[in-house]
């Protein structure tokens, strides 16, 4: 049985489907059998990241409102066997309809992937309710910016009273000359304030914006940001391994 993970924050613009797609595919080079769920309804990005926009025919909606099969809304990436993705839908659904029907297919998935990684839309609102139910585990992203870290704050504390088993933290666009100077947060700062264990730290790099207008993933580019990327793919099966050890 695979475990679904959401990833998640506080607000747009922290590099959260980057991480997504990255950890995706670093997971799928892991030889773990992986797929994406894009739920940002009617601003997906996951597909463009990945460079799989021209080879959709349908989306996630179709799928919970039964107007196609499931396998017909999946696309597998032919550069990595082991990745799969369900892109969201252009439009702007009311989705809160559908938050048990989104269960049922994510443990249909779980029975099917190692993992099933949830592309949560930014905030609070009904698409970030939708995205977590059925979550098994979440994945906060965050940047060292005061504001960013505050709202990763208020969104760990729903992640918990929702019953998220575990819950780890993702710092992008980390400069360590910055944090030496005192003139940004420590990484020990972020882990304190947010109570939860760093997964890996990802350093602004230019790289992540050619990958990103390239349609490819950083990990190929063999830059500082895709090492950290995979690394944190490292991290988190090592994290797995453990928490199951624990249960037993």
């Amino acid at each position: 049985m695979g475990e679904a993970v959401v990833f998640t924050s506080g607000k747009g613009g922290v590099g959260k489907t980057t991480t997504v797609a990255n950890v995706g595919v670093g997971l799928s080079l892991l030889d773990k059998k992986v797929i994406m769920l894009d739920t940002d309804m009617g601003l997906r990005n996951l597909d463009i990241v990945m460079g799989l926009e021209d080879q959709i025919n349908y989306n996630l909606m179709d799928v919970l409102q039964n107007k196609c099969r499931l396998n017909q809304a999946i696309i597998q990436d032919k550069r990595y066997p082991n990745l799969y993705f369900i892109p969201a839908s252009l439009n702007c659904i009311n989705i809160s309809f559908y938050k048990q029907d989104f269960r049922v297919l994510v443990e249909q998935l779980k029975t099917e992937f190692d993992y099933c990684l949830i592309d949560c839309p930014a905030g609070m609102d009904s698409g970030f309710e939708f995205a977590i139910e059925g979550a098994d585990y979440a994945i906060v992203v965050t940047t060292p910016h005061i504001s960013a870290v505050k709202d990763a704050r208020r969104i760990i504390d729903i992640l918990h009273s929702n019953h998220v088993k575990s819950i780890n933290i993702v710092i992008n666009q980390y400069n360590k000359f910055l944090v030496m100077k005192q003139n940004m947060l420590s990484e020990k700062d972020i882990s304190e304030f947010l109570g939860e264990k760093c997964l890996g730290l990802v350093p602004y790099d230019n790289k992540v914006i050619i990958s990103q207008n390239r349609g490819i993933p950083v990990l190929e580019l063999h830059s500082n940001a895709g090492k950290k990327l995979y690394k944190i793919a490292q991290s988190f099966v090592k994290n797995m391994k453990k928490e199951c050890s624990y249960e037993l």
